[in-house]
């Protein structure tokens, strides 16, 4: 099985031999292809919605995957038991929903080793969100596909040995929260052609409002200007 290039990267960020739960696992090509490839010996594949729970089982079927790979229907953590798994992915879905996900399963995600997240949006929320809840961010990466960039993160929930993190929001500034501390710290590439995209558009939608002098037109020309500014800023991480 092939994945797309968004979910190779999601998957490339599990540890190897780890046991997961694919929270929201749609089609369960994450888990059959960790386990095609040997880098995980099993996974539970949960998902909320019996449709989906039914094309991940055919699909496990077909590549003869049902000793290693179980699937559950499950509203989140809800049916995973603490043990089971040691680590968690959670790929592909709105960043409030994930953190509500989190935040309802937090009994069993404190006993996972790590945690795999890729929210499609307000990444910003989330990044803040586990810093306040006393994540530590191990590594972050990003991808571009179709035109579209993916960030996505590995992090370890609070309570285990190797997480020795501080509530530490404080050390991470608002550009940082935006764009992601270890990507910018990294001078990640795909993270730098982004944000220059960014500076385009920001400047070019700046341009087409230059002769409009409604009230409207200066509110948004005052947002942009703090959207373009926080992408200057992260640019700049890239010149240090």
């Amino acid at each position: 099985m092939e994945l797309s290039k968004r979910l190779t990267a999601v998957a490339d960020l599990v540890t190897a031999d780890s046991k997961i739960a694919d929270i929201g696992t749609d089609h369960a090509y994450i888990p059959i292809w960790l386990v095609q490839k040997g880098r995980i010996p099993f996974a539970i594949a949960m998902d909320v919605n019996v449709g989906p729970l039914e094309r991940a089982q055919i699909h496990v079927k077909q590549n003869c995957l049902e000793e290693q790979i179980e699937l559950r229907l499950s509203n989140g953590f809800e049916s995973l038991k603490p043990g089971e798994v040691d680590a968690a992915v959670i790929a592909g879905m709105g960043g409030g929903l994930l953190i509500r996900i989190l935040q309802e399963g937090m009994d069993i995600v404190c006993t996972l080793k790590e945690c795999i997240l890729q929210p499609q949006s307000e990444i910003e929320k989330v990044r803040a969100f586990l810093l306040e809840e006393g994540f530590l961010f191990v590594r972050e990466d990003m991808v571009e596909e179709e035109g579209k960039f993916y960030p996505m993160m590995k992090v370890i929930p609070p309570g285990q040995p190797n997480n020795r993190s501080e509530k530490c929001i404080k050390t991470w500034n608002e550009t940082e929260l935006r764009y992601g501390k270890l990507l910018l710290e990294e001078r990640n590439q795909v993270l730098y052609d982004f944000l220059l995209r960014e500076i385009r558009i920001k400047r070019g939608i700046l341009s087409s409002l230059e002769n409009n002098g409604s009230e409207r037109a200066g509110q948004r020309r005052d947002e942009i200007r703090k959207e373009l500014a926080y992408a200057q800023k992260g640019v700049a991480y890239y010149a240090l």
